[in-house]
């Protein structure tokens, strides 16, 4: 399955293509690049840490629970897709696109 956007709706919520960046300096939101989300998150890559970490961090972040979050393919990769329920494409992208200017 090939998604043009780094977010797409599905029928409960909306799937999130991301690109993780570990052992960063601070967790957050670097932008859009290409066809994904970049983040940087602090914790590193091992036992399953970072994929931790990132449904956390994005719980946060889009203000749901954890448990709405679901890595659905990469959990191996810095590549992930992310499905979310219970919150919209359109929510997704003003929450991230605040998190950009916060940044700037």
């Amino acid at each position: 399955m090939i998604y043009l956007s780094w977010v797409t709706s599905f029928s409960e919520g909306a799937r999130l293509q991301v690109k993780v960046q570990p052992r960063s300096s601070r967790n957050e939101i670097m932008g859009i690049t290409g066809d994904c989300l970049r983040i940087k998150l602090t914790a590193p890559p091992v036992e399953g840490k970072a994929n931790k970490k990132l449904v956390k961090f994005l719980g946060q972040v889009f203000d749901c629970g954890a448990g709405k979050i679901r890595i659905t393919r990469g959990a191996t990769s810095r590549r992930k897709l992310l499905e979310i329920t219970g919150v919209t494409e359109e929510e997704i992208r003003r929450r991230v696109g605040d998190c950009c200017r916060k940044r700037e």
